[in-house]
């Protein structure tokens, strides 16, 4: 709208003509908004709240009487609060241009009382000090104006007369006689680095040389091993067939002793023990028959013996069994002696020797005394039934004992 005005963040508006004023002045401050202004009746102005700064350079007398000059900013604004507003209006609402040199005037009138109560060495030391009791003794006249400051920092001290600096070149001179003391020791300790330098230099030029002598030994050996190389390689290798020739003589050796062993030695042994095991088949044979033909002979003529006995009682006596039996006996040597002669033309494999030789006479002389036993047993049954006594003794029939 045309009569409606809006004030800037940082500015505040004055609108005088109003009968009403909600501050106790004759005009009516608006700040963050707008207010609507009546032509003609009302006028309305900015007045701006924005930061400043003001440089300030004053020549200054300290205690001592010695002129210095010290540079300073300042940095204010307007007070947001009405009453500062206010009085920075009705003083600077058409200066407000000129705002910076004002405020600076009085800073510096307030910083020349401040440093002439102060020595240079104060000053120099203590400037915060000055700083803070520039700004103290400025704070009744700037709230005055409705200016609030917000810093005040002494920049630089210039000494024309040079005090700064004399009051320096004792600090200055032993500064220097340190720094020329360090420097000497500082050479001292370069030259001492350098000779050491020099030493582990010369040290590692020694140890260069050392190693480099024996890597040209080992050089020189390697050269000399690999020369030798092909000589020995070659006797090596002679020295290796030699050994797998000798190796092989052994083993062709072993060979030639295991077939000759194989072919000839155990069939030799084999052939040996062939022929001595049938020599002593051939003995034990021969003995076999001459065992049998002795037993036999023996034994039919005990049987004969028998038979004679038994026919002369069996005659005596009449029985007619009996003569049956003699009968039978009287064909027993005949039996035997075939018996003994397929025996000896038998090819027969004996156990156990003699004693198997004379288990089998036995046995067939054995099968003929039981018949004869039996014959005999049945006519003494007889005999003793019809109350007769035998007047034959009569003898135990004979025992064969198999042996194992």
């Amino acid at each position: 709208m045309l009569f409606w005005h809006v004030p800037a963040p940082n500015e505040a508006m004055l609108i005088s003509g109003s009968k009403r004023q909600a501050q106790d002045t004759q005009f009516r401050i608006v700040t963050g908004h707008g207010s609507f202004v009546m032509p003609i009746k009302q006028k309305a102005r900015m007045l701006s709240l924005a930061l400043r700064e003001a440089e300030i350079v004053e020549d200054c007398v300290t205690q001592q009487g010695i002129r210095l000059r010290v540079r300073a900013v300042s940095v204010f604004k307007v007070g947001d609060d009405a009453v500062s507003i206010a009085n920075a209006a009705r003083r600077f609402l058409t200066e407000q241009e000129h705002m910076e040199e004002l405020v600076g005037r009085i800073f510096a009138g307030h910083l020349r009382s401040i440093v002439g109560g102060l020595t240079v060495e104060q000053i120099i030391r203590e400037r915060d000090r000055v700083a803070q009791e520039v700004k103290q003794g400025s704070h009744s006249e700037m709230e005055k104006l409705g200016i609030v400051v917000d810093a005040l920092q002494i920049q630089e001290i210039e000494d024309t007369t040079g005090y700064i600096n004399n009051l320096a070149a004792p600090h200055a001179a032993a500064v220097a006689s340190q720094a020329r003391i360090a420097q000497a020791k500082a050479d001292q300790e370069a030259s001492e680095r350098e000779q050491q330098a020099a030493a582990l230099k010369a040290e590692y030029e020694r140890d260069t040389a050392i190693k480099r002598a024996g890597f040209l030994a080992e050089t020189e050996q390697v050269k000399a091993r690999a020369a030798q190389a092909g000589p020995l390689a070659e006797a090596r290798s002679s020295q290796d067939t030699i050994e797998q020739q000798t190796a092989l003589a052994e083993r062709q050796a072993r060979l030639a002793a295991q077939r000759l062993e194989a072919e000839v030695r155990r069939p030799a042994d084999a052939e040996a023990y062939r022929q001595r095991t049938l020599a002593e088949a051939a003995r034990d044979r021969a003995k076999f028959e001459a065992d049998g033909n002795a037993y036999s002979e023996r034994a039919l003529a005990q049987a004969q013996a028998d038979a004679n006995t038994a026919r002369a009682a069996s005659l005596k006596d009449g029985n007619q069994e009996l003569i049956a039996a003699n009968r039978i006996v009287e064909n027993l040597p005949a039996l035997a002696d075939a018996a003994s002669r397929g025996m000896s033309g038998a090819n027969l494999t004996v156990l156990n020797g003699t004693d198997g030789v004379n288990d089998m006479a036995a046995g067939l002389v054995g099968q003929g005394m039981a018949i004869l036993n039996s014959l005999k047993g049945s006519t003494d049954g007889a005999k003793e039934a019809a109350g007769a006594t035998p007047s034959v003794n009569r003898k135990p029939a004979l025992r064969v004992t198999e042996s194992k």
